[in-house]
């Protein structure tokens, strides 16, 4: 069963990996994602996660048990929210499945899938202001000052 959850405090990758081995898998994937320094041109100090959490676990979950019905996968995911310093993980996917083929596709499904519909809001704090992340637009999350 997928081990779902939005925490708080560090991801620790190897625990989700150990969570999904199974001795009749020969593949573990992860997909890791963090806090890179630069983005759209600017210097990024931090990043800022916020969730509604009750949906964005449900969501997770679905997501997770349809790749392990699609792949015959286990899957563990794991969100952070707040603060997340550069270098740090944001996201963590880890799948083991029979193959390495389908692990791939089925971690790559889980964090594709994970982006483009859970309800988890980036937002990038830079020296120039502050920037709600929508796909590939930052959007000012201060209106500009008036003159």
């Amino acid at each position: 069963m997928a081990e779902v959850r939005i925490v708080t405090g560090v991801i620790e990758t190897a625990a989700l990996e150990a969570q999904v081995a199974r001795d009749v898998h020969g593949g573990i994937c992860a997909f890791i994602g963090q806090t890179r320094r630069h983005s759209r041109g600017r210097n990024v100090a931090y990043l800022e996660y916020d969730a509604y959490v009750p949906m964005a676990e449900k969501m997770l979950r679905r997501i997770a048990e349809e790749a392990e019905g699609r792949w015959g996968c286990a899957v563990a995911i794991q969100h952070r929210i707040g603060r997340v310093d550069i270098g740090e993980a944001s996201v963590v996917v880890a799948v083991s499945a029979p193959h390495r083929a389908e692990a791939f596709e089925a971690c790559r499904f889980c964090i594709d899938t994970l982006k483009e519909t859970v309800p988890i809001w980036k937002r990038e704090v830079c020296a120039d202001g502050t920037y709600w992340i929508e796909g590939e637009r930052a959007i000012p999350s201060e209106p500009a000052a008036l003159p």
